[in-house]
């Protein structure tokens, strides 16, 4: 369902467990932090390359479960 529109629940259970790189993002009572749906451009990509193009302002790059994993920022984004 990569390029179709999705909401957040969607996405979670379409693609558990993986970083997914999501673009036109509409954010739930646009607090610019919970996603309330998005269209899936990456399912395919390691977090590293996703990171950088979420830098480059292509996606937003988000874990879909994320109270399974640590989050250390960017580290080793440039490595």
């Amino acid at each position: 369902m990569v390029g179709q529109r999705m909401t957040w629940e969607e996405i979670k259970e379409m693609y558990p467990d993986q970083w997914v790189g999501l673009t036109d993002v509409v954010y739930e009572n646009n607090d610019g932090v919970s996603v309330e749906s998005a269209i899936v451009k990456y399912t395919d990509k390691p977090k590293g390359e996703l990171t950088r193009r979420m830098l480059d302002g292509e996606i937003i790059s988000i874990y879909t479960t994320p109270d399974h994993l640590f989050q250390l920022g960017m580290v080793g984004v440039f490595g």
